[in-house]
């Protein structure tokens, strides 16, 4: 969402027509988040605010995801959290403990962007690491497109992690397909008929990719246009915002009527 459909608080071009045009042509989504920050409610506050009106099916932040993942996997992990109260809330939600205060239990670490970071609560984390805790990160993100500009995201402290631990985090968010998965079987798609829209080319391009999924790019977020053309990871198509999205469904839904099988 961030960079795609809005940076910060300020919504981008076509959000709304984005929206739209989804309901309007059956077109099913999941608005799949790396931001660690918000809760899936606090995400269908925001999105209200911008007078658009999603379920929470339709939502699927990095702590839902990895609440999921280690209810799967782990599901008497006892977790030391490093993030924003929404990542707690959706651990908590899936019935995991979360044991900020008492870390010497914590069998799991779980790093979430938290914009309160503080120099003990990664003193506390590396501890807990060396001693032999999982670590996971929620999303690996190093940068984050804010109303200022390019700030430091999660990955950044996940490196300050591992250059002290010498461990490397599992990342349940993209680029790795977990997060896809899930949203694919929320939405009853496969990859043949699903496709991922996206700013960033580290996470979302290449986690569509990874996932076997169409990657759309738009250039409203963290990507510049001649980074899309002739980097690594290239998208299937590349779009100037989330509006430009919009009108090409339309256009396609538009060609398909046109067809020559319907035409008189």
């Amino acid at each position: 969402m961030d960079g795609v459909l809005w940076r910060g608080n300020q919504a981008l071009p076509g959000m709304s027509r984005f929206f739209e045009t989804a309901r309007a042509l059956g077109i099913r989504f999941v608005l799949a988040t790396n931001n660690a920050s918000k809760s899936g409610e606090e995400y269908l506050a925001k999105l209200r605010g911008f007078g658009v009106s999603v379920t929470l099916d339709e939502l699927l932040t990095s702590p839902q995801a990895t609440a999921a993942y280690l209810a799967r996997h782990a599901p008497e992990a006892r977790v030391f959290v490093i993030g924003e109260p929404g990542l707690a809330a959706e651990l908590r939600a899936k019935g995991l403990q979360v044991v900020n205060e008492q870390p010497e239990q914590a069998t799991h670490v779980v790093v979430g962007w938290d914009r309160r970071l503080t120099y003990d609560k990664l003193a506390e984390a590396c501890l807990l690491i060396r001693r032999g805790a999982v670590f996971i990160g929620t999303n690996p993100d190093v940068t984050y497109p804010s109303e200022r500009g390019i700030v430091p995201g999660n990955g950044a402290t996940l490196a300050a992690l591992r250059v002290s631990t010498d461990v490397e985090p599992l990342i349940i968010g993209k680029p790795q397909p977990e997060m896809m998965l899930q949203a694919m079987a929320r939405m009853g798609g496969s990859p043949e008929d699903t496709a991922v829209v996206g700013d960033r080319l580290d996470t979302d391009i290449l986690g569509g990719q990874n996932a076997g999924l169409t990657t759309m790019l738009v250039l409203s977020g963290v990507t510049t246009l001649d980074e899309a053309r002739n980097g690594a990871i290239r998208p299937d198509y590349i779009f100037q915002d989330i509006g430009a999205v919009a009108d090409a469904l339309q256009q396609a839904n538009a060609a398909r009527s046109e067809s020559p099988a319907t035409l008189g």
